[in-house]
């Protein structure tokens, strides 16, 4: 956790409200895939198939969010352009069928304390995106974030001596 901290602490001081609300939204997004895990492992999901369980979770979503959209206000419009089509592709094919197909599969399969780990690569594959897209500068901060991450992974998973 220190690992992610640590890489995103450059913006701390920094934020406009827009900024915070947004860090706060992913907050409460992390705590929610936490307890989309536990109720995957703990109810009778865990013996649903990895396929149903993602379709009850787009379905849902795709229900609640469009009402959710109106009751904050957001402005609806979309931009035809092959760039948000090329994005809502790749955040279908990708974001939303095979890694949640993956995820819920090796949660099946392995134990959830073991997985759960690599939960916090996802924020520093974001800052490697933004390098890697958008020519983001990796600076000494990031470097040390991203080995403190793997850090931690090891010593979550290592074997007992």
């Amino acid at each position: 956790f220190g690992g992610v901290v640590l890489a995103f602490s450059e913006s701390f001081g920094h934020t406009s409200a827009t900024q915070l609300r947004g860090d706060v939204l992913a907050l409460i997004a992390g705590m929610l895939w936490g307890l989309t895990t536990l109720t995957l492992r703990a109810t009778r999901l865990a013996t649903a198939s990895a396929e149903k369980t993602l379709f009850y979770q787009v379905a849902v979503t795709a229900a609640v969010c469009p009402f959710l959209s109106l009751a904050l206000g957001e402005r609806w419009g979309f931009d035809y352009s092959a760039q948000a089509w090329t994005s809502i592709g790749v955040q279908t094919v990708i974001g939303a069928f095979a890694s949640y197909l993956t995820w819920m599969w090796l949660l099946r399969h392995y134990p959830a304390t073991k997985m759960s780990s690599f939960t916090f690569l996802t924020p520093l594959f974001a800052l490697v995106f933004g390098v890697v897209l958008l020519a983001e500068p990796i600076t000494p901060q990031l470097v040390l974030a991203l080995a403190g991450v793997g850090l931690g992974i090891l010593l979550v998973n290592r074997r007992k001596a």
